[in-house]
């Protein structure tokens, strides 16, 4: 079977996730990425850059995120004969009606949604989802399948000797703050520090400038360097990362639709520290772990269905205390988060049935007044002004150029 996949394709999480997809549907079926517009392009790079890829007429659009040129996407459609896509993290629906038109089955990879959206993934005739609390989102509609998230376990691995601190008697927390260091919650991380006592040292890998997204935190942050307290690790690394660095993984995240990173620092053998709460503490168990207790929760402006919620900065503090107080206990803690990874992370394991659930599912056609409601949210408020930016697109690029 020909098999798209619709796809952000370079160096983040999204990728990560469809490249898992295409690694595991590329034993029994012939697989192409339709690489969609994203903050970049992974043209000409070895690691993502091949012939079943094909990158997308680059059109940005400002007010609606995933946005794809039609005559583009159905040329490929058409040329590749594809038989059914995957659409990973599509926030905009019109592409799957234009399969529906085109009698192409549907799969959506959940990630965002909201209450008002929720309804309308019954385009899709299935989804799948990585965690138990988007299954439970979606536990009406009839298709929705709970595949739990796995890594590469033969890519994220202990270092030799993995199981002993990176120094003696010295702690070395890790944290990854990623692209969006206030959603993986880098700020209270930072507070946290001034309330830990022994030998540590916390290092925060980053893709953007920690102190221009918190300037409010730079004297601390330059205190906390200066008493090499804090390193602070500005580039993007290609998998398996940087988790070597550490002996306990620290992530206060605010907000996750997976947890991509909590699932690759086990499988490299590291103790976790994670907010007790889905999808996070899904991961876990108390034989590697430590919970934080939740301050409070919050909605996020967008609308995301799910709320945030936040750390609390002293029991953040107590955990990574006991880690430095009881640092003998980290060695057999790593093994036990490495024992984990291989009984329960392995993506191998996981989504071995997704070759299967494939060959399965049957194409639905739409009821008229679902049609009606896509179209009523894809075109409202901001989305309709984006109709028309769309039309003046050519003009806007000669502009900007």
């Amino acid at each position: 079977m020909n098999v798209g996949i619709v796809t952000t394709w370079f160096e983040r999480g999204a990728a990560y996730v469809s490249r898992q997809f295409k690694e595991i549907l590329q034993q029994k079926h012939n697989i192409y990425i339709y690489a969609r517009g994203g903050e970049a392009y992974a043209m000409n790079d070895p690691n993502w850059d091949s012939e079943s890829v094909y990158w997308s007429k680059r059109v940005i659009s400002p007010l609606v995120t995933t946005y794809i040129d039609k005559s583009d996407f159905c040329k490929w459609l058409h040329s590749k004969k594809i038989e059914i896509v995957i659409f990973n993290e599509q926030h905009w629906f019109q592409p799957i009606l234009w399969c529906k038109d085109k009698k192409i089955k549907t799969i959506a990879y959940i990630d965002y949604y909201n209450e008002e959206s929720i309804p309308l993934f019954d385009i899709y005739d299935a989804l799948i989802c990585n965690t138990k609390r988007h299954k439970d989102a979606f536990s009406k509609h009839k298709n929705a399948y709970y595949l739990p998230w796995g890594t590469n376990i033969d890519l994220f691995i202990p270092i030799k000797n993995g199981n002993k601190l990176v120094n003696d008697d010295f702690v070395t927390f890790f944290h990854s703050s990623g692209i969006n260091a206030k959603r993986k919650g880098t700020d209270i991380l930072i507070k946290s520090l001034f309330y830990l006592k022994g030998n540590y040292k916390l290092i925060i890998h980053t893709q953007n400038d920690i102190i221009k997204q918190f300037p409010d935190l730079k004297t601390d942050v330059e205190k906390l360097i200066n008493d090499k307290k804090l390193d602070i690790i500005n580039r993007t690394y290609p998998a398996p990362g940087l988790y070597h660095l550490g002996d306990v993984y620290v992530y206060p995240t605010r907000l996750e639709g997976i947890g991509l990173t909590i699932a690759e620092s086990i499988s490299c053998g590291l103790p976790c520290i994670l907010p007790d709460c889905p999808p996070m503490n899904e991961f876990v168990n108390e034989s590697f772990s430590k919970l934080v207790p939740i301050l409070k929760f919050y909605s996020r402006k967008d609308g995301y269905y799910w709320p945030q919620n936040e750390c609390d900065t002293l029991k953040l503090a107590d955990s990574m205390n006991w880690f430095i107080q009881y640092s003998k206990k980290i060695s057999s803690m790593k093994i036990n988060a490495r024992s984990h990874a291989e009984s329960c992370l392995s993506y191998k394991k996981n989504f071995e049935s997704l070759s299967s659930l494939i060959n399965d599912i049957e194409f639905n056609i739409p009821p008229s007044l679902l049609v009606d409601n896509i179209n009523k949210f894809d075109l409202s408020g901001i989305k309709k002004i984006n109709k028309y930016f769309m039309k003046m697109y050519p003009i806007y690029k000669l502009l900007k150029k």
